[in-house]
C-alpha cells in the first residue's frame, strides 16, 4: 500500500514538473540577458549561461515557446546554446512554419560562432544554414504557386458568377460550378453551409441555394396554406 502511495506521489511530482517546464525555461532565458549599450539583451555570455542551465531535453519546450514573440530572440540563443542537438529540431520547426526560416538561419549562425560548441557541431550548423536557404526558397516558390492557383481559382469562380446573371450563359455551368459560386457568395457574407445561422439567415441561404444551384426562379414553399 505504501509503495502505491509513493508511486502516486512521484507521478504527481513528475506531472507538476512537466507543467512548470515552460515557465522554468522562460525564466532561465530571460535571466540570461545582460545590460548593454541598448539595454538588456543577449550576447555571448548569454549563450554560455544558457548552455549550462538548459539541456537537450529542454529543446521541445523551447519549440513549444516559439509563438511567444517576447522570447523570440532569447529562444534563438537558447536553441543555439544546445549546439548539435538543436540543429535538426530547428530545421524541422522551420519547415513546419513554427519558426521563420531567417530566424532558423540566425540560430545556425549563433551555433557557428559559439566557442562552447564542438567544431563538428559548428560545421554542421554552417551546412544546415545553406540547406535552410534552399528550403526557404522552395517554400517561397510553393507559396507563390499556391497564391497563383488561388487567384486563378477565384477568377474562374467570379467569371462563373457573372455567367449566372445571363440565362443563356448560365446553361453552360455544371452543378459543381453553381455550388462553387454559391459557397463563395456565402463566404463573402461571412456564412458557411454548416456554420451557425439565425433563422432569417437560414431562410436566405435556402433561397440562395434553390436559386443559384437548383435554378428555381420563385421562393420555396414548405407547405400549402
Amino acid at each position: 500500500m505504501n509503495s502505491r502511495l509513493v508511486l502516486a506521489f512521484l507521478l504527481c511530482l513528475a506531472a507538476s514538473a512537466t507543467d512548470k517546464s515552460p515557465e522554468r525555461v522562460r525564466h532561465i532565458i530571460l535571466a540570461s540577458r545582460h545590460l548593454g549599450a541598448h539595454g538588456f539583451g543577449y550576447n555571448d555570455s548569454s549563450l554560455t549561461e544558457l548552455s549550462h542551465k538548459l539541456a537537450a531535453e529542454d529543446i521541445p519546450t523551447m519549440i513549444f515557446l516559439l509563438p511567444d514573440r517576447k522570447l523570440s530572440v532569447g529562444l534563438e540563443f537558447a536553441l543555439a546554446s544546445q549546439c548539435a542537438e538543436a540543429i535538426i529540431p530547428v530545421r524541422d520547426a522551420a519547415t513546419e512554419h513554427k519558426l521563420d526560416f531567417l530566424a532558423a538561419s540566425d540560430v545556425m549562425d549563433l551555433i557557428t560562432g559559439f566557442s562552447g560548441c564542438a567544431v563538428d557541431a559548428r560545421q554542421q550548423a554552417t551546412a544546415m544554414r545553406d540547406e535552410l536557404e534552399q528550403l526557404r526558397e522552395q517554400d517561397q516558390e510553393k507559396a507563390a504557386q499556391e497564391a497563383k492557383r488561388q487567384a486563378e481559382e477565384d477568377a474562374r469562380i467570379q467569371q462563373n458568377g457573372l455567367k449566372m446573371l445571363d440565362p443563356q450563359k448560365a446553361k453552360e455551368l455544371t452543378r459543381q460550378d453553381r455550388e462553387e459560386v454559391f459557397r463563395r457568395s456565402l463566404k463573402a457574407m461571412g456564412l458557411s453551409e454548416n456554420g451557425p445561422m439565425t433563422p432569417d439567415q437560414k431562410k436566405l441561404v435556402d433561397r440562395m441555394y434553390r436559386t443559384m444551384v437548383l435554378g428555381e426562379s420563385g421562393p420555396h414553399r414548405n407547405s400549402e396554406n
